[in-house]
């Protein structure tokens, strides 16, 4: 199943792509695609069935709805966890050795915004950054996951996600990550939710990005350095993934720090759009904060 979430921020209403690209009303069912919805194996079944009876309502439009904002697939994320240097490619565009464990470091949840909404660039930026990633939506309690089968029996969906990135922010003033991750806008998510069902396997989906039509990055999760179940797997030894969270679970070569100088990196005006194959495309404009 495709489930969104579509209206105002802050009040996105539950529903269900269809295959014919109808949007359907999932009101009936729950108040939101949320992690309660997510852990809900009888709910969601209820909603398989009745969108494969044909019963579920039309909320109006298609897909890509006039008029109706699509927003973060996900509501109420108790936490985003990424993934760095997760693609040999990237390790290797960054001059950066291959990991030996997960590079683990958190974005906070108000950082998630719909995928086609405003990314704003920092006051003071200067290397604003672009990563189109996998993201994983977690749907059951995880603690202490022993084996990959473990943890995709855990894992709710996936998504496109968009880890907007400061360079300068990140890397060159001093202590974590997290000054060049959390800034406001820096997580576009969606358009869709895809149940795990549909996506045989992880390691086989294609990544795309484009910078003013311009594409920047191609890369394919059998890339990646650490694969989706082990990420999964490995995160739980640490921290308790609860229905809901999110882990982004890396980008592919191609992104602006790893261009030759002058690097291009993004400006207000630029428009971004990326995709993860199967799971949707998003598109944002740049502006200034």
């Amino acid at each position: 199943m495709k489930l969104l979430r579509v209206g105002p921020p802050g009040a996105e209403r539950p529903a269900l792509l269809d295959g014919d690209g109808t949007l359907r009303d999932l009101s009936a069912f729950t108040d939101d695609v949320d992690g309660t919805l997510l852990s809900d194996a009888a709910t969601l079944d209820l909603i398989r069935a009745a969108a494969g009876a044909g019963v579920l309502p039309p909320l109006g439009g298609t897909g890509d709805p006039t008029g109706l904002r699509v927003g973060p697939p996900v509501g109420r994320i108790g936490k985003v966890v990424c993934i760095g240097l997760n693609y040999h490619g990237h390790a290797a565009e960054t001059g950066q050795a291959v990991p030996t464990e997960p590079v683990v470091f958190l974005k906070a949840a108000d950082t998630v915004v719909g995928p086609d909404d405003t990314v704003l660039v920092p006051r003071g930026s200067v290397k604003t950054d672009w990563e189109v990633e996998l993201a994983v939506v977690i749907g059951r309690t995880a603690r202490y996951l022993e084996t990959d089968e473990e943890a995709l029996a855990h894992v709710a969906g996936y998504a496109v996600a968009h880890d907007v990135s400061e360079r300068e922010f990140q890397i060159e003033r001093g202590g974590t990550w997290d000054k060049g991750k959390n800034c406001e806008t820096f997580n576009p998510l969606g358009p869709w939710l895809v149940t795990a069902d549909e996506v045989p396997d992880p390691q086989d989906l294609t990544l795309r990005l484009w910078v003013n039509g311009e594409p920047r990055q191609e890369g394919h999760t059998s890339d990646q350095i650490f694969p989706v179940a082990e990420v999964v797997r490995y995160v739980s030894r640490f921290m308790t993934l609860y229905p809901g969270d999110v882990i982004n679970t890396g980008t592919p070569a191609g992104v602006a720090m790893g261009q030759p100088e002058p690097k291009p990196y993004l400006r207000p005006g630029d428009v971004v759009e990326l995709e993860v194959e199967g799971l949707g495309r998003q598109r944002q404009e740049l502006k200034g904060a």
